[in-house]
C-alpha cells in the first residue's frame, strides 16, 4: 500500500469554525473523507495538521521514507517559508499544492508561494475539492 501524506499548515485545525464564508463549513475531518475516497487502488493517506513549521519540516522529512506522494495546503507558510521549501526539495515523489480559497483573488502577499518552487502542480479555488483532485493527480503520478 502506498502513502499519501496529507499536510495541512497552521490554522488549518479551525477549518469549518474559522471565516466560513472563505474556507466553507466543512472539516478537516471531511477532507480526509475526500481523500480516502479519491484514492486509487493500493493507495491510502495520512492526514495530519499543525500550526509549527519545524513539526511541518518534521512530516516532510518523515515523507522521504514513508509516503510516495505529498499533498499540502500550507496555509499561510505558503508565502514566508523557505524552510519548508528546502524540505519539499529533498523529498524526491509528487507534491501538490493545495488552497480552498482562490488566493489571487485576496491580497496582494497571498499571491506568491514558496512552496509553488517545488509543487508539480497546484490548486487553488476548488474548496475541499482541490484536495480531492490533488490526490487523484498523485495516485497518478507516483
Amino acid at each position: 500500500m502506498k502513502t499519501i501524506y496529507i499536510l495541512n499548515g497552521p490554522n488549518l485545525n479551525l477549518l469549518g469554525k474559522r471565516q466560513p464564508d472563505i474556507y466553507g463549513h466543512e472539516t478537516l475531518a471531511d477532507v480526509e473523507t475526500l481523500c480516502r475516497a479519491a484514492c486509487a487502488e493500493g493507495f491510502d493517506v495520512k492526514l495530519m495538521q499543525s500550526n509549527h513549521e519545524g513539526q511541518l519540516i518534521d512530516w516532510i522529512h518523515e515523507a522521504r521514507e514513508q509516503a510516495c506522494g505529498i499533498v499540502m495546503n500550507p496555509g499561510a507558510y505558503t508565502h514566508t517559508s523557505i524552510a519548508i521549501l528546502d524540505a519539499l526539495n529533498a523529498f524526491e515523489g509528487p507534491v501538490m499544492e493545495v488552497h480552498i480559497s482562490q488566493v489571487h483573488k485576496r491580497e496582494a502577499f497571498r499571491h506568491h508561494s514558496y512552496v509553488s518552487m517545488r509543487a508539480d502542480g497546484v490548486i487553488a479555488g476548488l474548496g475541499l475539492e482541490g484536495y480531492a483532485a490533488a490526490t487523484r493527480r498523485v495516485c497518478q503520478i507516483a
